[in-house]
């Protein structure tokens, strides 16, 4: 079962970025909102799994709205 493969892997301090960035984010220094490419309602999720799963629409994220069709909160 040998095939000459090597796997290597590695971590990230992410919580040592993790406020600075955030501290950047709140005054405007940094704006992520070019990453968010979609904000569809909750119920368009599963087309919106096939358009981001096959690389359709220049999709790159998509942030669900659970609340865009009009259900309340609580529901």
């Amino acid at each position: 079962m040998n095939k000459g493969l090597t796997m290597k892997t590695g971590q990230t301090h992410m919580m040592r970025y993790m406020k600075p960035l955030l501290d950047r984010v709140e005054r405007g220094e940094i704006d992520p909102s070019f990453v968010r490419t979609h904000r569809p309602p909750i119920t368009a999720a599963p087309e919106m799994y096939r358009i981001f799963r096959d690389k359709q629409d220049q999709c790159i994220k998509v942030v669900m709205d659970p609340w865009a069709d009009g259900a309340s909160a609580a529901a």
